[in-house]
């Protein structure tokens, strides 16, 4: 066996290969977290409360302006059509 086809270089490889897999796997991972937001004008989102019901008494809200569910800078007064209560 050569040494450019070697087991040692074979073994090398393939680590390198599977300890970068997590790696990836943690950033597309992300990257399709923020992209399964919605769009604030899907949700008729708007920066003023409806009633009782804003964002900060939200579950989805994510303090200081983000939300879970919803994409964009949130206020913590605004509101939108899947609100649901803490």
């Amino acid at each position: 066996m050569s040494e450019k086809f070697s087991r040692r270089s074979l073994f090398r490889t393939a680590s390198y290969f599977f300890g970068a897999v997590p790696i990836f796997g943690a950033i597309l991972s992300d990257r399709a977290l923020a992209q399964n937001k919605v769009a604030q004008a899907a949700v008729s989102y708007q920066d003023s409360p409806k009633g009782s019901q804003q964002c900060s008494n939200c579950a989805a809200f994510e303090p200081p302006h983000a939300c879970k569910t919803v994409a964009g800078d949130i206020h913590p007064t605004g509101w939108c059509s899947i609100w649901t209560a803490k």
